[in-house]
């Protein structure tokens, strides 16, 4: 499974601020408290910049309102973290979107190349061996039944 934003976390953080969702919504400059509401019940997930946002506006890491571990990111948390969506990761570094979101989800054929791995690592401004880090891990989280296309 990817990591996703935890709504336990995102909840909590905005009760610590002590924010209703419709203050919250107003300062991370989203449409009203109901998308709130639909990110903390877990229906829907903030777009990688709004969940920059919300980090800034409830002083928290972006990791903190993950779920994943801080130490063993997927190559999702990574670009989460970096604020970016798949599309400006592949834009930055210069490979199709298709391709950046495979390795992503871990259903590659090729893993990405040395040069694709250092651009990838660039745009995220994490070094090259989180990047293969992150991909083992995708790759090790392919769902049971899920077919890889190498296997």
């Amino acid at each position: 499974m990817s990591s996703g934003v935890d709504p336990t976390a995102l909840r909590a953080a905005r009760e610590r601020l002590g924010l209703t969702q419709h203050q919250l919504a107003r300062l991370v400059g989203v449409a009203g408290g109901e998308r709130i509401s639909r990110w903390e019940l877990g229906l829907d997930e903030p777009r990688p910049d709004s969940l920059a946002r919300l980090a800034r506006v409830l002083n928290a890491q972006i990791v903190e309102l993950l779920d994943v571990d801080p130490e063993h990111r997927d190559l999702r948390a990574l670009r989460y973290c970096a604020g970016l969506s798949a599309g400006e990761v592949a834009a930055a570094a210069h490979i199709s979107v298709r391709s950046y979101a495979r390795w992503e989800s871990g259903s590659w054929v090729r893993p990405p190349s040395a040069e694709n791995l250092r651009a990838i690592a660039r745009s995220l401004n994490v070094p090259v061996s989180t990047v293969r880090d992150a991909l083992d891990r995708a790759r090790d989280n392919v769902r049971p039944g899920q077919s890889r296309p190498d296997a």
